[in-house]
């Protein structure tokens, strides 16, 4: 989806000295410090796995949750970009479950930016039957995710660059005009 070179140059292989199981097959090897390093092939196919089925939704079927700091600038490029709906900061609980609720949003997709960190956004999407993707580095249980995309989740060129080429692929897909660079998601 991009050179190599912009892979490593983001860090998006970087994981963290930690690994669960569930993402052990996504680990490429483990440095003799205890780091863990992606699989960049892995992170480059489920990227297009990932820009391929948010391409066939509308901007309305698709939610993205990002409580980290380090993702919200390009999290909310990537909505300037698309105008699919973002939720950064504090995720509230009831989003996605309760239509009382002013912000209520029936997305038929949620794509979560960190499951530790936006755990209460997991848990409204499995209440609400709701398909969930994430993004998840080597420490992070994938239990109840529909979509793992193995990737640095803590970085902000990492998460940059993610949501820099989902941005371009969607406006591509929906013939939108991307008028941004790299620099502005990270």
């Amino acid at each position: 989806m991009v050179p190599l070179e912009a892979y490593l140059t983001a860090g998006i292989h970087i994981g963290t000295k930690h690994k669960t199981n569930f993402m052990s097959k996504y680990i490429y090897k483990v440095r003799p410090d205890g780091l863990c390093i992606l699989n960049v092939s892995q992170i480059n196919e489920r990227l297009k796995i990932l820009a391929d089925f948010i391409n066939k939704l509308g901007p309305d079927e698709l939610l993205i949750v990002c409580r980290r700091e380090n993702g919200r600038k390009a999290v909310k490029m990537f909505n300037k970009a698309t105008g699919i709906k973002v939720m950064t900061g504090r995720y509230l609980p009831g989003t996605l479950t309760n239509p009382n609720f002013d912000n209520y949003v029936e997305p038929k997709v949620i794509l979560i930016t960190d499951v530790w960190y936006d755990k209460q956004a997991l848990k409204d999407a499995l209440n609400s039957n709701i398909m969930i993707i994430a993004l998840c580095d080597s420490n992070n249980n994938t239990n109840n995710i529909d979509l793992v995309i193995p990737c640095n989740n803590k970085g902000r060129k990492s998460l940059g660059l993610i949501y820099f080429i989902l941005a371009r692929e969607y406006c591509k897909a929906h013939k939108i005009k991307f008028l941004y660079e790299l620099e502005q998601f990270s």
